[in-house]
């Protein structure tokens, strides 16, 4: 009985040793091709780039790598990068790909991160303006304008714009890297050529302050306005800005008609005749 169960044993042993043995065979062929696959020349960073920055031949170098390891797309050709402005920050050693890169000939610094069609709209602002300076590049914020409408005495508060996304802070292109505050007196926001002419006039209308957003918040909603009477309950609404008189109806009084002279009988005696003779106002003096 021992001796059939120690048979047993052993021949499951070999089995098991057999499938092991055979799996590491096939892991040794597989790294033992990847090995021999002929390598290809791929461009890299030499250093960080930081986004605005024009690569430069000192920014860049070349490698080789596995032909199965090339991403997608990958520029083999220095002067395919070179001269380039960086769109989005290149880590050093990272692949620099075509979608980090501004298209040809399309410069360096903050024009290369203007998309066609789009417009760069600077505006002045101030520590509480920038919420406290978390106004970064990268982050999206919406555009408020307090103004008084139409020249009145109660200011309003609306919504502008919404959902912009700010691609500079004084002269800083990207963020810092632990996301810390920063102090800056412009901040330069990416817009539509229609909603760059509205930043531009709620400047010079009144006060704009910028509400910053979740960057996974992208709704546009519908904001009405507020203004005073709508905060303090119970404030009377505000008089009417340049009111027009109303206009009184005028009404014209026609006097009655006067009736017209009916006359009257006189009875007229001639002896012994009697005539009865109609007369009007006009003629009744001379039948008497």
């Amino acid at each position: 009985m021992n001796r059939t169960r120690l048979l047993l044993i052993g021949a499951l042993a070999l089995a098991l040793g057999f499938v092991v043995s055979m799996l590491v065979y096939k892991n040794l062929q597989i790294r033992s091709g990847a090995l021999n696959e002929p390598g290809v020349e791929v461009i890299v960073a030499a250093d960080d780039l930081q986004v605005g920055a024009r690569v430069e031949p000192h920014d860049i170098k070349v490698i080789r790598v596995a032909a199965s390891d090339l991403p997608p797309g990958a520029p083999r050709r220095k002067a395919d990068v070179l001269g380039h402005g960086v769109i989005i920050p290149i880590s050093k050693g990272e692949f620099i790909l075509s979608n980090k890169l501004a298209g040809e000939n399309a410069g360096a610094g903050l024009p290369a991160l203007i998309p066609p069609g789009m417009r760069a709209v600077s505006v002045r602002v101030n520590e509480v303006i920038s919420v406290a300076g978390f106004v970064t590049p990268g982050t999206r914020v919406d555009v408020l304008l307090t103004a008084t409408p139409n020249g009145g005495n109660d200011q309003q508060t609306t919504t502008v714009l919404q959902n912009v996304e700010v691609i500079a802070s004084d002269k800083r292109l990207e963020r810092t890297a632990t996301g810390e505050a920063q102090n800056t007196a412009v901040i330069t926001l990416l817009v539509t050529p229609d909603d760059a002419e509205r930043l531009t006039l709620a400047s010079s209308e009144g006060h704009i302050q910028l509400a910053l957003r979740n960057p996974l918040d992208t709704r546009q909603e519908e904001v009405a306005a507020a203004n005073a009477h709508a905060l303090f309950h119970g404030m009377a609404p505000p008089a009417p800005v340049n009111p027009v008189p109303a206009h009184r109806a005028v009404v014209k009084t026609v006097p009655p008609p006067i009736p017209a002279s009916t006359g009257v009988s006189v009875e007229v005696i001639n002896g012994d005749k009697k005539q009865e003779v109609k007369c009007t106002d006009e003629n009744c003096g001379d039948a008497k």
